[in-house]
């Protein structure tokens, strides 16, 4: 049998490729949309995707069951629990509790565990070459390492009105009747790592085991008191913000994911082309260096998605393709930066891709506005906006000023003032950076506070200070 987790750093999102070498077949657990490291995987372990499933209705990132599916002819499983309002919209097989998936020698069994989500399914596997009984689960979001999915994303991300104590609820048998009744051998392999907004304290290594996370983990003197109200208590405190973009993940991946087909590689647009498009309001550039590159100059009316590690995050906070109906125009060193790029934006939907550039020259230009954090004091400022996450703010803030994460804020302006100036920081700038370009190609005066948080911080010690004295 041969296992191999598949990690995305940008979303902090796990997909398992599970094959047999005996047959020749191989399953896809949870793929993302851009699909070819699974058919390079297959490939070189002269392997078949026969199947591809999903443990659950995904809320941060679009779902590639569809997409890989029609590129293999492998047949689709999803979730069949839930109930009525949770049942999938597209064509595929359903699984219910118990239901088995069958590779050569190896049995994958869906058992419903329910919590995070009302459907969320964990994939119990058996590698018959070597035993009789499972000896790995597929978690999804239901266990992570160290952690559990947070039931709070319906109220959040989908319109849902206090779901969050029923899914609390649900979690708590759940574990109880389901993931504690398994041998302390079985290896866990959850579907989210460090960073996902999946859960509150998610660790960073890549799996654990059922016998770790019963002794270890925080949830487990709750369960070992039947203390279900102590735990629904714990596990609903201090949650991070939802981005709002995760609305729109729950409804596209329960009616089912757009099938992108075979893409055709990004090209290099002229100058002339872009400064047309740029005047006609026909495209959006995407300006992806830092914030620092960016406060020396960047194009007019741009939006800052820095390349690396969070470009699907960052893309979906400020880009809602739904609404904004421009293809996008991004800047790119070459032509494989701007397809690795184009790789994460459709991660989350964004896959409206008009091409890319390699410089800025000749394109209209300006410069964002800074303010000095000893100057704020006297600032005549209609809003300080914190967009940071709820927790960070509690810990500590600049006084007066109103918190709107990030996530959040070009689905909340109503939250904003509708005149002004706005200044707007975050911990370190890079946030801050992606909000304030959004806000001002929506159309509002942004003075971004230099070195955000931790510059105000440091200098409200400073001598100079007024908070020092």
């Amino acid at each position: 049998m041969l296992i191999e987790r598949i990690y995305d750093e940008d979303l902090a999102q796990a997909s398992y490729f599970i094959g047999c070498q005996a047959k020749g077949e191989a399953l896809v657990v949870d793929p993302r949309r851009d699909i070819a490291v699974y058919q390079s995987l297959a490939a070189a372990n002269g392997m078949k995707i026969v199947a591809v499933t999903e443990t659950h209705i995904h809320a941060d990132f679009l779902s590639g069951t569809r997409e890989l599916a029609a590129a293999t002819g492998a047949t689709a499983y999803v979730s069949g629990e839930g109930g009525a309002d949770w049942q999938y919209g597209f064509e595929a097989e359903r699984l219910g509790d118990n239901d088995e998936i069958v590779l050569g020698n190896i049995t994958v069994k869906a058992v419903h565990t329910p919590g995070h989500t009302p459907e969320h399914l964990s994939f119990l596997v058996t590698d018959g070459a070597f035993a009789e009984t499972p000896g790995y689960l597929l978690s999804g979001d239901f266990v992570f390492s160290g952690d559990l999915g947070r039931p709070d994303l319906l109220d959040e991300a989908a319109g849902g009105v206090d779901t969050r104590f029923a899914g609390a609820t649900q979690l708590f048998a759940s574990l109880r009747e389901k993931f504690l009744t398994l041998p302390d051998h079985v290896q866990v392999h959850p579907g989210h790592g460090a960073g996902s907004a999946c859960g509150k304290a998610l660790g960073a290594i890549p799996s654990t085991t059922v016998g770790y996370e019963r002794l270890y983990a925080w949830w487990g003197p709750y369960l070992a008191a039947n203390d279900e109200q102590g735990f629904i208590n714990e596990l609903l405190d201090g949650q991070p913000d939802a981005h709002a973009y995760f609305a729109r993940m729950k409804r596209e991946n329960r009616d089912g994911p757009a099938v992108m087909g075979a893409r055709v590689p990004l090209g290099e647009l002229a100058t002339t082309e872009v400064v047309a498009g740029l005047a006609a309001d026909t495209v959006t550039f995407v300006d992806t260096r830092s914030n620092v590159e960016v406060h020396e100059g960047t194009v007019t009316g741009s939006l800052n998605i820095p390349a690396g590690k969070s470009t699907a995050s960052f893309g979906a906070w400020v880009v809602n393709p739904e609404t904004d109906k421009n293809p996008l125009v991004l800047l790119a060193p070459n032509q494989g930066a701007a397809q690795e790029m184009w790789d994460h934006l459709v991660r989350v939907g964004i896959d409206k891709i008009a091409g890319y550039v390699t410089s800025l020259e000749g394109l209209p230009a300006s410069t964002p506005r800074l303010i000095q954090p000893e100057e704020l004091e006297g600032f005549d400022a209609a809003m300080v906006l914190d967009v940071r996450n709820r927790t960070e703010h509690a810990a500590g803030h600049i006084p007066g000023s109103h918190q709107l994460s990030g996530g959040r804020v070009m689905w909340n302006l109503d939250h904003l003032p509708a005149e002004g100036t706005i200044v707007s920081y975050c911990q370190s700038g890079v946030r801050n950076s992606v909000a304030a370009s959004a806000l001002r190609r929506a159309g509002y005066d942004v003075v971004e506070l230099d070195g955000s948080y931790a510059g105000w911080a440091t200098w409200q010690q400073s001598p100079d200070s007024v908070f020092s004295n």
